[in-house]
């Protein structure tokens, strides 16, 4: 299908746009009272997620009532663990929650490597929204990077320092790598699949990159990034590894197209430091608690500061849920009327 907007995909490509394409991390979601009335009618959060129906207008949702380029697929990266075998719950106003954790090389026996089907919900929810959008802006899936679910996997929550989780790396190095493996070989199948289904774009989302020290990032994460991005081939890849600020040079060498800068990043170093890299980023999504007028004057610094380097603009981590819709929408305007 052809696209009527393709901004974001030229961008990621590293080709000249007439401006910069823009979109948000978390853009379909608690921001818009649309989304909450969908979400209150249900038992809960994974119901969501699981009904493709559902799925489908959520993610569709941003799209006609912000303006972005671009529509993120409504799913979450906690889907995976699940499909290799660990439940987890999504607790309300505690968030993801996991009844049985990893803890030792025997528990990697109740796991297996996902074949695809465990996931059909999310490849029928791509494919009924590429039917919705019928073209109007592409569809980006993701997943989760496998340090960021092993995180998950073995902490058993959300956590301020996840120390079971790297305390697991220093005690038992090998079953950490082993986990780490079977994440990313599940990974490589769930992607090959939302491609297939019609996903324009691929994120992987390595959210705990910065609880982790320069050494190991560099031994248990950017290998299953780049294990992951090597074998994506047709689409665009972005990866964004909040708080890795210590490993963006080594992003130069990763397979991805597109590398996502949280909002502590210097966008003029990012530039010298991945001047073969599209960049995404990286306003602070503080900035849209201010006044309109500042967020026009923050968004303009930040779109120069980027200059003509390949950009997506976004925020430097997800949307926060008690913004006001229409500060979003002048953020975005903001964005579509900056002259580059």
């Amino acid at each position: 299908m052809q696209l009527k907007n393709d901004l974001i995909l030229r961008a990621a490509r590293g080709e000249a746009t007439e401006r910069t394409p823009v979109w948000l991390m978390r853009q379909a979601g608690r921001i818009l009272p649309e989304y909450r009335a969908v979400r209150n009618r249900l038992s809960g959060f994974k119901e969501l997620v699981e009904t493709p129906e559902l799925a489908a207008e959520v993610t569709i949702q941003p799209v006609d009532i912000l303006g972005v380029d671009a529509a993120i697929i409504f799913s979450d990266i906690l889907v995976m663990p699940e499909a290799m075998g660990l439940t987890y719950e999504m607790v309300e106003k505690r968030g993801p929650y996991f009844p049985q954790t990893i803890s030792t090389a025997r528990d990697l026996e109740a796991l297996h490597v996902v074949e695809g089907d465990e996931l059909s919900y999310v490849y029928d929810a791509i494919r009924l929204t590429k039917k919705e959008l019928n073209g109007r802006v592409p569809l980006i899936g993701f997943a989760g990077a496998p340090w960021t679910l092993l995180a998950y996997m073995v902490e058993g929550s959300g956590s301020k320092t996840f120390s079971k989780a790297r305390r697991f790396l220093y005690q038992q190095p090998e079953t950490a790598h082993k986990l780490l493996d079977m994440i990313a070989q599940s990974t490589i199948v769930y992607l090959k699949k939302q491609i297939e289904a019609g996903a324009d774009m691929i994120q992987l989302f390595d959210s705990w990159a910065g609880i982790l020290n320069p050494v190991h990032y560099a031994q248990f994460s950017l290998p299953y990034i780049e294990k992951i991005a090597s074998q994506l081939s047709g689409v665009p890849v972005t990866v964004f590894a909040k708080d890795a600020w210590f490993a963006l040079k080594d992003m130069q060498d990763v397979s991805c197209r597109t590398v996502g800068l949280d909002w502590n990043v210097d966008p003029e170093e990012a530039r010298k430091l991945l001047p073969n890299k599209t960049l995404q980023g990286n306003l602070d999504p503080c900035v849209l608690y201010a006044s309109p007028e500042t967020i026009r004057k923050e968004t303009a610094t930040m779109l120069d500061r980027f200059g003509n380097h390949p950009h997506i603009a976004n925020l430097g981590h997800g949307v926060y849920p008690d913004t006001d819709p229409d500060h979003v929408k002048v953020f975005i305007e903001a964005v579509k009327s900056h002259k580059k």
